[in-house]
């Protein structure tokens, strides 16, 4: 059965005038429920911190099983990163076979709450609780929403739309950063409990759910192809059947290679670039002799300037993909980018703060941004052609949910390569400190030490970007393809 928005002709007009109303109702209900999705990704990571000095104090060092110590921040990363891939792997299942609409509003409704509930934590507990729901709201999003796109748009223009889509997160992610400069910049940032407030506005997307359920209905594609497939004796949403035949399955394979190669970079060392941020702005407030309110804010005001211009070079980055992918393929695109995120992390992590010291931010992070998140316009644009429309919504959700299992795993082995490098520079720079060194001096040396194991452990990682090119002469060429059926 051919999908039934591939059937329009293309015109001269951009993509925006060729879509009808309800069309651009859907295209506009699926990306805020993706830009508020990412909003609250982000308002985490700025508060993730804080949380942890809130509910925690001094001590962040918890033992795992009872006897692996990991970093309360890395664990409470983790475990709303497997939240996350559970709710994808979920919600997606659920959307093929009861609808992307009625699904898409459960999990803004689901993570919206759960984000709201952050803000009550009284211990890690509780805390790690509440984003490990949140996680399950947050996965299931992604999946439904490009489906949801993917299925009601013309098919000549779905390309550019996904793309659009996708680099709308950016414009989440740089409203977490206005918000919490924003914070930082009041009296409410000189609180430790501001973290608190990232929280509550985190919660505000619930009142989108009440726009989808009201207005939205399923794509006709979905309807019939449930129809059909029902007749035929097919599950929609069945991984039994997504794993049953032989196409799919290499595609689902396949996919989730090259989706773990941005998923694993972005969230095992690309959101730790506001914590790196953070060290630093934190040793060069102390050396300057700040006190414990000055180097709280300017650390919050920092962090949330790193997000703010790393999303900006998101947001241009992704359109960018976008048009490299249409013109020249899927494939050449995730080439070119992987490369670019390679080389260019590895640069960022090395050498920011080094240059011209805080201000490296204002110029880095952008063009890290710009490369690290590029790729994720390209799942959105490509997951879906891989897919047939009784399994598109599962297929994707498992290509770009399934990495984040071994996402999670990211933090954890970040922390490892950061502890391992950091107990060695250490001790080396106590070492060669000369007699008589100040306990303010060597604690400064420590932390300069801690730093550089960090920017070294990083770098290591962004090996896992290798993966993303290595995969791609395996996977087919979609430029210019309808959407599968079977």
């Amino acid at each position: 059965m051919a999908n039934l928005s591939d059937n329009s002709v293309p015109s001269a007009n951009g993509w925006w005038s060729q879509l009808n109303h309800y069309q651009r109702l859907v295209f506009v209900v699926a990306t805020l429920a993706w830009l508020f999705d990412c909003l609250d990704q982000q308002l985490f990571n700025l508060a993730r911190s804080p949380a942890m000095s809130a509910l925690l104090g001094a001590n962040q060092e918890l033992k795992l099983f009872g006897k692996f110590p990991i970093a309360a921040g890395a664990l409470a990363t983790s475990i709303f990163v497997v939240g996350w891939a559970t709710g994808g792997m979920i919600f997606g299942s659920l959307g093929d076979r009861f609808g992307r609409a009625k699904m898409l509003s459960v999990t803004v409704l689901l993570y919206s709450i759960a984000t709201g509930l952050s803000a009550l934590s009284t211990s890690f507990n509780d805390f790690a609780i509440y984003r490990f729901i949140t996680g399950l709201g947050v996965g299931g999003v992604f999946g439904l929403a490009v489906a949801l796109v993917a299925d009601t748009v013309p098919g000549h223009v779905r390309p550019r739309a996904l793309g659009v889509l996708q680099s709308f997160s950016a414009v989440g992610n740089c409203a977490a950063g206005f918000i919490g400069l924003a914070i930082a910049m009041t009296a409410i940032g000189d609180n430790g409990n501001y973290w608190k407030w990232l929280f509550v506005i985190g919660a505000l997307p619930a009142f989108l759910v009440a726009t989808i359920q009201l207005r939205m209905k399923e794509p006709e594609s979905w309807s019939l192809s449930r129809d059909k497939a029902k007749a035929e004796g097919k599950k929609s949403g069945s991984y039994a059947d997504l794993f049953g035949h032989r196409i799919w399955r290499r595609h689902a394979l396949l996919g989730m290679v090259l989706s773990c190669a941005g998923v694993i970079g972005l969230w095992g060392i690309g959101v730790f670039s506001s914590d790196l941020v953070g060290d630093i702005i934190t040793l060069n407030l102390s050396k300057a002799g700040a006190n414990a309110a000055a180097i709280n804010k300017g650390k919050q005001l920092w962090m949330s300037l790193n997000l703010l211009c790393f999303n900006v070079g998101a947001f241009a980055g992704m359109l960018v993909f976008t048009r490299v992918a249409v013109n020249m393929g899927r494939k050449k695109a995730f080439g070119i980018f992987f490369a670019g995120s390679l080389l260019v992390t590895v640069f960022v992590f090395q050498m920011i703060g080094k240059i011209s010291g805080r201000y490296d931010i204002l110029w880095m992070a952008p063009l890290m941004g710009f490369f690290h998140l590029s790729v994720f316009a390209g799942f959105s644009i490509y997951l879906p052609e891989l897919f047939p429309t009784r399994l598109r919504a599962t297929g994707v959700s498992f290509c770009y949910n399934v990495g984040r299992y071994l996402a999670a795993l990211g933090p954890f082995t970040l922390g490892a390569l950061a502890a391992n490098f950091g107990k060695k520079a250490q001790e080396a720079a106590v070492a060669a400190a000369p007699a008589g060194t100040t306990d303010a001096v060597l604690a400064a040396l420590k932390s300069a030490a801690k730093i550089d194991a960090f920017r070294d452990a990083a770098s290591w990682m962004c090996l896992i970007f290798l993966l993303g090119i290595i995969v791609l002469p395996l996977l087919p060429e979609t430029k210019d393809q309808p959407l599968p059926e079977d």
